[in-house]
């Protein structure tokens, strides 16, 4: 696929089809006499539900299950207004990428495709710093896994037969060993869209974890604890370590731009339906986890959950092992966009030229799956290979990368969520007349809203470093 930079439209000798002129906004194909089949502009294929439950999966995560800790760290209302305000905040994000994705080459807007418009000698530092984010949350994942699994058997073993787990199934290693099998060709998959069935597995996960927190509301089990105090507004030195929580636990950034780019008419209208919803689900599921679980145990609630609830039921195995499924489905969205981001760095931003039919000289801009025009099998192979097996490696000799991975959410999180949406928004529109102004300020505003979350979480992450005995949640 190639498209023209600063040029003007190639003269047509014929006349264009109904479908690519609707397209409106979209950079000019080379549809002229003679030219090659490959230069007519491709469409996406995904489907609305397809593009949510992806975006969707991205966002929910098991940090949900710390919400009931934020809420009881502020109060009920306070709570619910941080969690409200940073899903919004997520959400004018994702929607100022969208605007910036519309302004990049046809189906293949990436970060650094937007980087390159805006600012072209920062662009490789950004994919850098999207990969190692992306590469610390999927070890993350696999380390929950891990921690997870044993838990899981045992408390399955326990409800379901008098006999005591095989050691084998104990070992946390063991678990992600067998499971890597199973995640390992999921990895290899190009399209974004190819994960829309394990998105829909883990977001059930979700659903059944939703039930499991109000059912145990309305009737408690037996052993459940008695709860602490209960507070509509009740702040305490907690919520310097939740409210971060609530930040980052709608980080879904590197995966917005290859949904736009698979998406079926990738109007802004539908672009907003994707992103309404995906946050705007989050953002409810965070509320009802939030509230039923802090209701029951008040200021007695744990930064778990689900570990608040007496490990002896089955109806608390299933859903233990629901987040295991959760966390397991979303390892491969975690692969994609941190393949990707290394493709680029490994090109140095390098740009190949290459020449029309008709002579002109044109850029040839990244596949459809995000990646670099000569993105061949081999590399992408060689990329995840390389991807999952140095994640597995670490997860399978380190137990605990908290410390790390907080510093990772801190600088990554925040770019790709905040920082560069604005940055990038504002460095579009700031000399253009027919912008909306009020939009771009908001951007800058955004931006800077970025900064100060990174350099608060940074600081707070270097308190806790010098401060180790000090709990971090």
């Amino acid at each position: 696929m190639v498209q023209t930079y600063g040029t003007a439209p190639v003269q047509r000798d014929e006349p264009v089809d109904a479908v690519t002129e609707g397209m409106a906004g979209e950079s000019d194909a080379l549809l002229g006499t003679g030219a090659s089949p490959q230069l007519h502009k491709r469409d996406g294929h995904a489907s609305l539900s397809s593009s949510v439950g992806n975006l969707a999966n991205t966002i929910i995560g098991s940090g949900m299950l710390t919400f009931p800790l934020a809420l009881a760290s502020a109060g009920i209302i306070p709570g619910m207004f941080t969690c409200l305000f940073s899903a919004s905040v997520a959400g004018f994000g994702l929607y100022l990428l969208t605007l910036c994705a519309a302004k990049a080459p046809h189906r293949s807007a990436s970060f650094f495709a937007v980087a390159e418009m805006t600012f072209p000698r920062a662009a490789v530092f950004f994919d850098a710093a999207i990969a190692i984010k992306c590469f610390g949350v999927s070890i993350s994942y696999l380390i929950i896994i891990k921690t997870l699994m044993p838990n899981v058997v045992s408390a399955l073993y326990h409800d379901l037969s008098s006999r005591d787990p095989p050691a084998w199934a104990l070992s946390g290693s063991n678990w992600i060993t067998i499971l890597i099998l199973v995640l390992f060709p999921l990895s290899f998959l190009r399209k974004l869209d190819s994960f829309r069935h394990t998105s829909y597995i883990a977001l059930f996960s979700v659903a059944y974890l939703v039930v499991v927190v109000i059912t145990c509301y309305f009737f408690p089990l037996e052993g459940t604890q008695e709860p602490g105090e209960i507070h509509w507004v009740h702040f305490t030195p907690n919520f310097v370590s939740t409210f971060p929580v609530q930040v980052f636990a709608y980080t879904c950034a590197q995966n917005i731009f290859p949904i736009f780019n698979e998406i079926a008419s990738n109007t802004q209208a539908r672009m907003n339906i994707v992103i309404g919803s995906s946050i705007g689900s989050a953002a409810m599921i965070y509320e009802i986890i939030a509230v039923f679980g802090y209701l029951t145990f008040g200021s007695k609630v744990g930064a778990n959950i689900i570990a608040m609830y007496p490990s002896t039921s089955l109806f608390i195995a299933i859903g233990q092992l629901a987040i295991a499924i959760l966390v397991m489905f979303s390892y491969p969205l975690q692969v994609h966009p941190c393949r990707n981001c290394l493709d680029k760095v490994i090109h140095l931003g390098h740009v190949a030229h290459k020449l029309t039919p008709s002579g002109e000289e044109v850029e040839e801009v990244e596949d459809e799956h995000g990646g670099s025009p000569d993105m061949s099998p081999l590399k992408h192979t060689l990329l995840t290979v390389g991807i999952v097996l140095s994640g597995f490696t670490i997860a399978y000799f380190v137990d605990n990368l908290q410390m790390v991975l907080s510093f990772v959410g801190a600088t990554g999180s925040t770019t790709i969520s905040f920082i560069l949406p604005g940055l990038f928004y504002w460095k579009l529109t700031r000399d253009d007349p027919s912008s909306n102004k009020t939009l771009t300020r908001a951007s800058l505003g955004l931006a800077i809203y970025g900064v100060s979350i990174f350099i608060f979480c940074l600081s707070y992450n270097i308190y806790q470093v010098i401060h180790a005995d000090q709990p971090v949640h």
